[in-house]
């Protein structure tokens, strides 16, 4: 793709101060300058400093293909853009329209500019048009990698929150199990819960079940590889919370969980518990 012609990029230059402020005027428009968020100011200081490495890359007449090393300075600035964007809670259009935004004041010029050279003049705005697009895709690609990642963390950070290991007693530790098992969050179940009797020294650890919805076969699986993992460990397991309806569809796949201490409810389980450690609770009369 040929670059710029040198007329465009001087152009750019020279007439700095009223395409900041055709671009501010624009972004204002669109109402992303309405929520408080970010400051007019700031805006201002961010455009400057795009539309300078833009003339900056495209001065010399390099190509326009963004991914060549005399854009870096305008993909650096605009992935730094996304990331910080998508961390105060902007979303994708309000992000890629800062740079779309540049468009009609540059066209405005452009045809100025160019007034009397058409051929001239739709060739400049094809090549301005699909530079800001490659830019504006750039700037959206880097915004969406960045909210996967927040999104990814979050859940990494739930699915801590969703399985607390508490210790109940001397030797005795819980794991209350809210929600739906699968295979991503029975890793970080195994992997806290190992790592409690590990440091806590426990012998036996209840596994809740009274918040799990439903058990199928996928669900009785991750239990049972999460009992095996304890035993492996040198405890020894108790699942409680089986209620009727958990019974009755464990009977139904045809589930083997023989070997496995199962109670209806945590009272019990903790009663088991304490016995099983030579430990007697009495009612104070």
């Amino acid at each position: 793709m040929t670059g710029l012609s040198k007329k465009t990029t001087e152009s750019l230059i020279s007439h700095e101060s009223a395409l900041l402020t055709g671009w501010i005027d624009n972004l204002s428009d669109t109402g992303a300058l309405s929520d408080g968020r970010i400051a007019r100011a700031e805006v201002e200081a961010q455009a400057r400093e795009f539309l300078r490495s833009v003339t900056k890359a495209a001065g010399d007449g390099s190509s326009l293909r963004i991914r060549e090393e005399a854009w870096t300075e305008a993909r650096v600035f605009l992935e730094g853009l996304s990331r910080s964007r998508a961390l105060a809670g902007f979303d994708a259009s309000s992000t890629a329209s800062f740079v779309f935004s540049l468009k009609r004041p540059v066209f405005s010029l452009l045809q100025q500019e160019y007034k009397d050279e058409p051929a001239v003049l739709a060739e400049q705005l094809w090549l301005f048009s699909d530079l800001l697009d490659q830019l504006g895709l750039h700037t959206v690609q880097t915004f969406q990698k960045t909210r996967e990642s927040i999104i990814a963390r979050q859940q990494e950070e739930l699915l801590e929150l969703s399985t607390p290991v508490v210790k109940l007693w001397d030797g005795v530790l819980a794991l209350p199990m809210i929600g739906t098992l699968d295979s991503q969050r029975t890793q970080v179940v195994m992997e806290s819960l190992l790592q409690r009797i590990v440091d806590t020294g426990s012998e036996i650890a209840i596994i809740d079940i009274t918040g799990v919805p439903t058990v199928d076969t996928l669900v009785a699986q991750h239990l049972l590889k999460t009992v095996t993992a304890i035993r492996l460990m040198g405890a020894d397991a108790i699942i409680s919370g089986v209620r009727p309806q958990i019974a009755q569809t464990i009977v139904h796949l045809g589930l083997d969980l023989q070997g496995i201490t199962t109670k209806a409810n945590l009272a019990d389980a903790l009663e088991l518990a304490l016995k099983r450690t030579g430990q007697v609770v009495i009612r104070k009369e």
